[in-house]
């Protein structure tokens, strides 16, 4: 059954994963966003950490908390976040006509997905579902197959893209040993605030021919996994849509976390 309500859509810079548990800026907004919005009746996620090869969904009932780094505190590795799937909505997905989306019956959520969402809806009882990155898609067949998706807006699904529009771990500097130290290099935040005009001024063709957009787009993105999400979203998009950009802020040199919502 159709909602009278438009669901917005939310592009998430995550970061570090340690914003799951820690009360920073950036959590903060995740929460505050999801007060401020419709409760959703599902969550479709779109994450950086889940490429594979052809598209799938998560189809598990119980889907399990992936613990998908190395490297921080014993606190992170014991959050579970144990939101229940959506099944039908999976199903769903997979019999979109020329969508070729396969139902995953042994995939969990990747810190991606589970790191916003603890703080959005920390009682993980809103249901959740995954669509895979396929490392066989150009950056234009993503963004067509986001388009199919646009129907689940009015069904009441949450569609979250989870990256960062500037993700260069290979250039990253802790001068003071924190991820979400305020500051980035002169291409960082010159490749930011090209992709916030090109999304403003609704340029997908650019934004998917991104490669082509200089060296500072070419080192703010030097694989897609992080950037490929905010595809997703931006397919999804209605020409009355409008974008409120958050969380607008380069941190560690080479990363930022700026996100958006589109309603």
């Amino acid at each position: 059954m159709k909602s009278t309500t438009i669901m917005p859509v939310l592009f998430a810079g995550h970061g570090n994963p340690m914003n799951a548990i820690e009360n920073n800026e950036f959590s903060a907004k995740w929460e505050e966003i999801a007060s401020q919005i419709p409760r959703p009746k599902s969550v479709l996620c779109v994450s950086a950490h889940w490429e594979t090869w052809g598209s799938l969904v998560t189809g598990v009932e119980k889907p399990q908390t992936i613990h998908d780094f190395g490297g921080f505190p014993e606190a992170l590795y014991r959050v579970s976040y144990p939101a229940p799937g959506d099944k039908k909505l999976a199903n769903d997905l997979s019999g979109i006509k020329g969508a070729k989306i396969t139902v995953c019956h042994d995939r969990g959520l990747d810190h991606g997905c589970w790191s916003v969402l603890k703080r959005m809806y920390p009682k993980a009882d809103v249901p959740v579902v995954q669509l895979s990155l396929d490392q066989a898609k150009t950056a234009e067949e993503h963004f067509e197959l986001g388009k199919k998706l646009a129907y689940l807006r009015s069904e009441g699904v949450l569609i979250i893209g989870s990256g960062n529009i500037v993700h260069n771990l290979y250039l990253v500097e802790l001068k003071s040993g924190d991820f979400n130290e305020e500051f980035g290099f002169d291409w960082a935040i010159k490749a930011n605030e090209l992709i916030k005009q090109l999304i403003v001024n609704k340029q997908y063709d650019e934004l998917c021919r991104y490669g082509a957009l200089g060296e500072a787009i070419n080192l703010a993105v030097p694989t897609p996994e992080h950037y490929l999400p905010m595809l997703y979203t931006l397919a999804v998009r209605r020409d009355e849509d409008k974008v409120k950009f958050f969380n607008d802020k380069a941190v560690a040199g080479s990363l930022s976390m700026t996100g958006f919502v589109l309603e």
